[in-house]
């Protein structure tokens, strides 16, 4: 018999299952813990979630094991679990996707074994208004976190030039992500139009380090920054997601003292945080992202590049 418990998240029952079960054997944490990071880190996470259809990348045998992506919300599922319909034009049909807004949702959600939270860049009310622009920075073996960190830079020079503010996290894994805060009715033919732009301004200028172009075969040592995330159906890791890791890192918001600090030292783990360090970081510093939420901004008319 699998191992269930009974618990009350803000006056909702819960069933939590499989509680001893590991997730992630080299950090040594059970399910319980996963569980118990997003019920801890809720008051950051939440704002983050909140109003966005959600994917869950779940891992029913814990980190190391095998996955899947689920966009439509699981059912069965309790009443009180909030969803979206979103039209999908691959299925040609209305995708029902879970919106994850309060504790209650979100440890319903741990407790599927979904480790990771991938989020839309738009809202629920106004799918097709992206509210920030995402530049993922991914790096072509041997490259690593380091020249992540050196592209990030260069970045924000381009954009501090356009007087746009920007905020970096780390993906959780091999690369780093700068948002660029929006908040105002924009489309994504428009952020997409000016992420491919500006990748490839960077490309020109530093065509030994940065590629902006999709073929893996060309990312050989350099930094691939992925401009098509910029896409209604495309989802990124939300901030302060767990990632099955080895060391159960997170997606972690930083300063850019950090990413500069990172490159001068040359020291990778001043860019890699693991749960535990996301919830003292958190207690020290609150939410570094929290301007991504409010912050209005508006792009500047480039001119396109072909």
């Amino acid at each position: 018999m699998p191992e269930t418990t009974l618990v009350n998240v803000n006056g909702r029952q819960l069933k939590l299952t499989n509680l001893s079960k590991t997730f992630y054997p080299e950090a040594g944490l059970a399910k319980k813990d996963v569980i118990s990071y997003y019920a801890r880190i809720a008051p950051f996470l939440l704002p983050h979630l909140a109003g966005r259809p959600l994917t869950l990348k779940r891992y029913p045998d814990g980190a190391g094991g095998s996955f899947f992506y689920q966009k439509e919300c699981p059912a069965p599922r309790p009443g009180w679990i909030r969803t979206v319909a979103v039209w999908s034009s691959r299925n040609l049909r209305e995708v029902q996707y879970c919106v994850v807004d309060n504790l209650a949702s979100l440890v319903w959600t741990a407790n599927l074994a979904a480790i990771e939270l991938h989020t839309s860049l738009s809202l629920a009310a106004a799918i097709s208004q992206p509210t920030a622009v995402v530049f993922d920075l991914d790096p072509g073996p041997p490259a690593a976190i380091l020249e992540c960190a050196q592209a990030a830079l260069w970045l924000k020079d381009v954009l501090d030039g356009l007087k746009l503010e920007s905020f970096p996290k780390t993906s959780g894994s091999k690369g780093l992500q700068i948002y660029v805060p929006i908040n105002t009715s924009i489309g994504y033919e428009e952020t997409k139009g000016f992420a491919r732009a500006i990748a490839r301004l960077l490309e020109a200028a530093h065509p030994d380090s940065i590629v902006s172009k999709m073929p893996k075969a060309l990312r050989h040592g350099k930094v691939f920054i992925d401009w098509s995330q910029n896409d209604p159906h495309k989802t990124t890791v939300c901030v302060y997601s767990l990632r099955a890791t080895k060391k159960a890192t997170v997606s972690t918001p930083v300063t850019w003292e950090e990413v500069a600090a990172a490159r001068e030292n040359r020291h990778p783990g001043f860019l890699t945080f693991n749960w535990r360090q996301v919830l003292e970081r958190t207690a020290k510093d609150g939410d570094l992202f929290a301007p991504v939420l409010t912050k209005q901004q508006k792009l500047p008319q480039l001119a396109s590049s072909h």
